[in-house]
């Protein structure tokens, strides 16, 4: 498996695009690196670049980045309400797939030694990276920023991980490490502020603010501020003014968004605005957030609407984004801004972003596939969806507002089956042609003979297991379908009876490409195993169907 990390380096200029375009070319210049997002911010004057590829590729992009920057930007001219320290302000280096955070700390620190003996800059390690945790923290390392660091790397406490302990004027220093995913976030606030916004920035933010007596901070017996929590953890935030939008904003960093996730900061700054007089008029994203995050937004609000959360992944989306209100400064495309979808090989979903014509057109064409298999997978999740559909009108009938939760929970699984069913029709489609490259390999001598032979297992046996999961999940679908016949929204109860048609053919159509592709699988046990297990699931499934069938007739009546 490959291994993948991601890269989010902030240079401090945010506003002329030429020298943007010149640091990111630097990037987009090594082969094995993909450029994600560039988000230039013209108040703080600093823009975020994400990329992502092989760990070696990322690290010689971020150099030739620090470098680019280092040429081309000046901080003794540089202004900006971000804090910085250097031209390339920050670099983390984040795992993504197939790497752990040890080996991304190593990569950490083999990028901050070259940058500081080959560019002679001074490199500071943070987080992970960092082995001295008394000086791990970005905002500690970062105190002062860049005007006071002519004097601060003079202190033998501050002296640079790698490169000179000078004060470089033109380039600053920079601070590389590596960290679990962060996500950089604006909440947009009513008020002209500064002041007013950093005091609810205090309030929630994890290290929160000074406890003071007569306007003077009280410290513990080490000398040290003792500080009053704020009230969300893993959460680091600053209040400013923005002169671009005219509106004061809280600028977050939400650590760890399994711990805070964006919805809930959102809603506990809302609670402080408040009580304070503000209003938050919506919020911006800067860089990239995980699908995960959205989706979990999506059904937050739903749910704090009492509303079936068992929607397609767009409508979540959408939803999220309406109630952060994250296109009330710009608008927000979620293909250019989720992290997944950037990184999403298109040619793995080919099938399924056909228009139904197109399926057709593809489907009666000459060409092979998609067969019988990906059809299999596609009625399925027709199946599945109707009877999603039932449970979603369930939800929201009149005179049943007591049980909506019961026919969301429902909702929220047929959306679970029909992403994982609609999947498969690709997978199908990818199994036979896995099957017939390996037919094409060559058999000329004894070893191409193995090799090829050995190919031609391999695909096999992913083809017998690709449909043999679209007959598990269209048959577990049948629960769904079930419950909605018996107890779902009366006058779908004929939607929910087509669903149960589907399924049961879909199970039926997926085990006859399991017994065709079996034919051709050495492994005779294996084969004997699965063809078992494959007659079990098709002969309970017909019953079910029967059964569901009769509860359909009988409810129509005619």
């Amino acid at each position: 498996m490959q291994q993948l990390i991601e890269c989010v380096p902030n240079f401090s200029e945010g506003n002329n695009i030429a020298i943007i375009n010149q640091i990111t070319a630097a990037i987009e210049s090594v082969d094995g690196v993909r450029l994600l997002n560039v988000d230039p911010g013209k108040a703080t004057n600093r823009t975020v670049v994400t990329m992502v590829g092989m760990p070696e590729a990322v690290v010689e992009a971020a150099f030739r980045a620090i470098k680019k920057a280092g040429e081309l930007i000046d901080m003794t001219k540089h202004t900006g309400e971000h804090p910085r320290m250097g031209a390339t302000d920050v670099c983390p280096l984040i795992p993504v797939a197939n790497i752990s955070m040890e080996e991304t700390v190593q990569y950490a620190q083999q990028l901050a030694k070259r940058v500081g003996e080959e560019l002679q800059l001074p490199v500071y390690l943070y987080e992970a990276a960092q082995p001295n945790k008394q000086r791990s923290n970005l905002s500690h390392i970062r105190a002062g920023e860049y005007e006071a660091f002519i004097k601060k790397i003079e202190h033998p406490e501050w002296k640079p991980d790698f490169g000179p302990a000078v004060f470089d004027a033109k380039r600053g220093a920079t601070v590389i490490g590596a960290r679990d995913f962060l996500v950089a976030y604006n909440v947009n606030l009513n008020t002209t502020s500064t002041r007013r916004a950093n005091a609810i920035a205090f309030d929630v933010r994890e290290a929160g603010r000074a406890k003071l007596i007569n306007g003077k901070p009280i410290l513990d017996e080490n000398g040290k501020p003792v500080n009053i929590p704020g009230s969300l953890k893993a959460v680091k935030a600053i209040g400013w003014f923005i002169e671009e939008y005219g509106i004061a904003q809280i600028s977050i960093n939400l650590t760890n968004i399994n711990i805070t996730p964006v919805h809930i900061a959102f809603d506990e700054i809302c609670t402080k605005a408040n009580e304070r007089g503000i209003r938050v008029t919506g919020s911006e994203l800067v860089g990239l957030i995980p699908l995960k995050a959205m989706l979990d937004a999506g059904k937050y609000f739903l749910l704090k609407q009492q509303r079936s959360i068992g929607v397609s992944e767009k409508e979540l989306i959408l939803i999220a984004i309406k109630s952060l209100g994250l296109d009330e400064l710009a608008p927000f495309k979620p293909e250019e801004r989720i992290i997944e979808y950037l990184l999403a090989d298109k040619t793995d979903s080919k099938m399924i972003h056909l228009s139904l014509t197109e399926f057709a057109d593809e489907t009666a064409s000459e060409s092979p596939a998609p067969g019988g298999g990906s059809i299999a997978a596609y009625i399925g999740a027709l199946g599945v969806s109707l009877a999603t559909m039932v449970a979603n009108l369930s939800a929201h009938k009149k005179g049943w507002d007591d049980r909506w939760q019961e026919f969301s929970d429902w909702a929220d699984k047929g959306q679970q089956y029909k992403n994982e069913l609609l999947k498969l029709v690709d997978a199908d489609t990818k199994a036979f042609n896995q099957i017939m490259y390996a037919f094409g390999l060559p058999k000329v001598n004894e070893e191409e003979k193995i090799l090829r032979s050995k190919a031609i297992q391999e695909a096999t046996r992913y083809a017998i297991e690709i449909p043999f999961k679209v007959m598990h999940l269209a048959h577990a679908s049948l629960q769904l379908i079930t419950a909605m016949v018996q107890n779902g929204n009366p006058n779908s109860v004929s939607d929910a009876g087509v669903g149960a048609l589907c399924a049961r053919s879909a199970v039926i159509g997926a085990f006859m490409n399991v017994r065709i592709n079996a034919a051709g699988y050495n492994d005779k046990k294996f084969v004997a195993d699965i063809i078992a297990k494959g007659n079990a699931i098709e002969q309970e499934t017909i019953a079910r169907e029967a059964a569901i069938l009769k509860i359909v007739n009988e409810k129509i009546g005619l």
